[in-house]
């Protein structure tokens, strides 16, 4: 009898471990800290018997994307696109040849783009993504993401994605939250590729912008892509968007640099638990270990912020059993 009992006990605890593995939201993570405050923050605000229940109409999560959805070394995918283009565009403009940035990027020399800084960006920026329409550049942008790898890992741009993020991203989305993207990253850019990869339809991405006007072609009206910045969604920025596009404070928000901090702080402010997320790349083996002293992805005062305050600090080294989907 009490080998029976004991027998059926074991079988119940074996079974009971195989229905928590079937049940797990989050597979891809280690079960430490952060997985667990990401797991009870979800709990806490979806059961409508807890104190901190939300309302499914006000829980709303925001994402960065770059380096938080998806991997964002040695650069910015969306600059390895303008470089493409520009190499794309070469044979049009001659003059490209002398004439700086363009010389710089057509040679590779990101050393001068550097120096360059932001204005060198923005007159590539100009040069590739406007004089267009907006179907014409989202066609530029998929044939690029369908035929481009990264440098380094070889990789489709699009399966450089987190798997760790993806299941959090469709883990909330099981419990009545509703996803954003809020991206330094182009809105057009990332527009092409958020759905299928992430889920989230491109009536919810934000991201910066360049400015647009209504124009015919060939008696069709279409949306022109013109050389002039609108927008820029980046540190204050971000807290601007979100209320100007989405009109509620976000209850969770997640990113990994200091030009999320002012999202995460005003997502902090709001009324009611919040949950606030930093992914700090810490695995130079799997992916790349950086922070305080990159020029991408400078992640500093929002990580001091974060341990003043308990955020919750990924650790993607520790926190992460894979950090990229597993593509056959």
């Amino acid at each position: 009898m009490a080998l029976r009992i004991i027998s059926a006990l074991a079988l119940s605890l074996v079974l009971l471990g195989c229905k928590e593995q079937q049940t797990d939201a989050l597979p891809s993570w280690n079960n430490n800290t952060s997985k667990q405050q990401i797991i009870e923050f979800v709990e806490q605000t979806t059961n409508s018997d807890s104190e901190h229940y939300v309302p499914v109409s006000e829980r709303i999560a925001v994402f960065d994307n770059d380096g938080t959805l998806w991997a964002e070394q040695p650069m910015y995918f969306q600059l390895f696109f303008v470089l493409d283009q520009i190499k794309k565009q070469a044979s049009q403009h001659p003059e490209w040849k002398n004439t700086q940035p363009f010389k710089a990027a057509l040679e590779g020399d990101i050393a001068t783009l550097e120096k360059g800084g932001m204005k060198a960006v923005m007159t590539l920026l100009m040069a590739t993504h406007a004089g267009m329409s907006t179907e014409e550049f989202k066609l530029e942008v998929s044939n690029w993401l369908s035929n481009s790898v990264h440098p380094t890992t070889k990789r489709a741009y699009t399966d450089m994605i987190y798997q760790p993020m993806l299941e959090v991203l469709n883990y909330m989305r099981s419990k009545g939250f509703k996803t954003f993207i809020v991206s330094g990253g182009g809105i057009e850019f990332i527009r092409v590729f958020s759905e299928e990869v992430y889920g989230i339809p491109p009536e919810q991405v934000i991201g910066s912008s360049i400015k647009t006007g209504f124009s015919w072609q060939e008696g069709k009206p279409i949306i022109q892509r013109l050389p002039e910045i609108n927008f820029i969604d980046d540190k204050e920025g971000k807290p601007l968007a979100i209320n100007h596009h989405i009109g509620r404070r976000p209850i969770a928000a997640f990113g990994n640099s200091d030009g999320d901090h002012q999202m995460l702080q005003w997502t902090d402010a709001g009324k009611g638990l919040s949950l606030k997320v930093l992914v700090h790349h810490t695995d130079a083996q799997r992916e790349w270990a950086y922070d305080k002293t990159s020029s991408i992805g400078k992640l500093d005062k929002a990580l001091l912020e974060a341990q003043e305050k308990n955020w919750t600090v990924i650790n993607m080294k520790n926190d992460w059993r894979t950090v990229f989907p597993n593509i056959e």
